[in-house]
């Protein structure tokens, strides 16, 4: 009986197309928001340095990810590092030709894209690299991809929205109202106002 290939290692899978396919259309969507107290994903988990998202509303498609992260690689190359990445592209995105009429469905599939969150990391870093180096390598990266990106190290504090938690600011500062309620609310529900008069 011939021998079983058998590995206990988990199989790598590609974060530039999804393992489903594109059996059911998506939607377009938007990215998400973070206001309700969220900061997952805005910091550094396993490298020493990171590229985030600084602006809002971006669908980066999977071409646009592969050339930052080769443009990572052939800045890097002969260093000794490892690159790591937070986001995948797994969103379907499908157009339909040039100079068609509205209607007949949504069209047929184009490429995959990722709908990154403001403040989302894409990239991480891990080696021993100088951090200019580093700094270049993400920089060229950015120039590659749309919208706005910024370099973080490990340490920096994470990030609620586009406010960084931190100096002074908390999650519990966040979270809690930022208009004060009056004390006393009249029968329908609306806050009551006091009236003062001057004596002449």
């Amino acid at each position: 009986m011939p021998s079983r290939a058998f590995s206990t290692a988990p199989s790598k899978l590609n974060w530039l197309a999804p393992k489903r396919g594109h059996k059911v259309k998506s939607r377009k969507g938007r990215p998400r928001v973070p206001t309700g107290g969220s900061t997952r994903g805005t910091t550094i988990v396993w490298g020493d340095y990171g590229l985030r998202m600084r602006d809002h509303d971006r669908r980066v498609s999977a071409a646009q990810l592969a050339n930052g992260a080769e443009t990572i690689k052939k800045r890097l190359r002969g260093q000794k590092y490892r690159l790591y990445t937070r986001v995948c592209a797994n969103i379907g995105v499908y157009t339909s030709g040039n100079e068609v009429r509205m209607g007949k469905g949504k069209g047929s599939f184009d490429y995959w894209a990722s709908r990154v969150a403001v403040s989302k990391i894409i990239f991480e870093l891990k080696g021993e690299l100088h951090e200019q180096i580093v700094r270049d390598a993400f920089r060229l990266a950015a120039n590659k991809m749309p919208g706005l990106y910024e370099f973080v190290k490990k340490g920096d504090p994470p990030v609620m929205g586009i406010t960084r938690v931190g100096e002074g600011v908390t999650l519990e500062d966040m979270k809690r109202p930022r208009v004060k309620v009056p004390g006393t609310v009249n029968a329908v529900g609306i806050p009551a106002t006091t009236c003062v008069t001057m004596e002449t």
